[in-house]
């Protein structure tokens, strides 16, 4: 287990934010809040307050890219959450973890260790 660590989690799809937050709790982490939109998401990394994002790259049809790049711009690490968008991220996040969906407790705790290097 990763060390217990604050989480943004930036999804437009509250059953799913929601149950993404029981994960990390059960986990051991925090959530910091959750954002819907691109928006929200930005103004969250301009408050800071957490050690990482888990993005999802879709968010009511506006690609998350912006706030992956003020992540990046920021240094705060951030994995993508995906069900398989149709078009490939970015060649600036292709190396970025990913997290699939339908999300599972047991596939969250690699990716966010991925995502934080340990």
């Amino acid at each position: 287990m990763t060390d217990s660590r604050t989480i943004l989690v930036v999804e437009d799809e509250p059953l799913i934010a929601m149950m993404l937050e029981d994960f990390l709790e059960t986990l051991g982490h925090e959530c910091a809040g959750a954002c819907e939109t691109v928006a929200e998401a930005l103004e969250a990394v301009e408050k800071g307050g957490f050690d990482m994002a888990i993005l999802d790259v879709n968010l009511a049809g506006e690609p998350v890219w912006p706030v992956a790049e003020a992540l990046r711009a920021r240094g705060i690490p951030f994995a993508l959450a995906t069900g398989g968008h149709l078009s490939a991220p970015p060649a600036d996040f292709e190396t970025t973890p990913t997290l699939a969906k339908p999300f599972t407790i047991d596939r969250v705790e690699p990716v966010i260790a991925a995502t934080l290097g340990q």
